[in-house]
């Protein structure tokens, strides 16, 4: 019998490969809906499992809370909305991160799986750094002028 020879695919089968993965991709989410459906459930994951990410929608609620309360100008709260959706992000892409080395290193250590998960979590840090910086620049002077007037 004849021994069958294995080539790797060509430069130029590349292209079909991909659309023919990219091709099934489309029968994991059939519609938008159920794209929107997963999306969704990777939010609700993470707020039920990951507690900075809980603690992270608690302050941009409260950030953006305040805003409205000291009647900000809404390109005021459009920014601090916009750096604490950011901070959401990275805390999604961080559990994102952190989920597929923990599946591909198992119970075991490895050097590079640190690395990755400290800068996804150093990523997160500098985020929630920056927004709460801008907060602070637009919400307290507001805030400090209130808590005169009332005293």
């Amino acid at each position: 019998m004849p021994q069958q020879v294995t080539q790797s695919p060509t430069p130029n089968s590349i292209p079909s490969l991909l659309m023919k993965e990219r091709e099934l991709s489309w029968q994991v989410a059939t519609n938008l809906l159920i794209s929107f459906k997963y999306a969704w459930a990777g939010i609700i994951y993470s707020f039920q499992t990951q507690r900075n990410f809980r603690i992270h929608v608690s302050v941009c609620v409260l950030a953006i809370a305040l805003s409205i309360f000291l009647h900000l100008p809404s390109v005021e709260i459009a920014i601090i909305g916009i750096t604490s959706g950011l901070v959401l992000v990275m805390e999604l892409l961080n559990t994102a991160i952190e989920s597929v080395v923990d599946l591909t290193v198992k119970q075991s250590y490895h050097e590079l799986a640190k690395v990755a998960k400290d800068c996804a979590a150093g990523a997160v840090l500098v985020s929630a750094m920056v927004a709460v910086l801008v907060a602070a620049i637009l919400i307290l002077p507001p805030l400090v002028v209130v808590i005169r007037s009332a005293l």
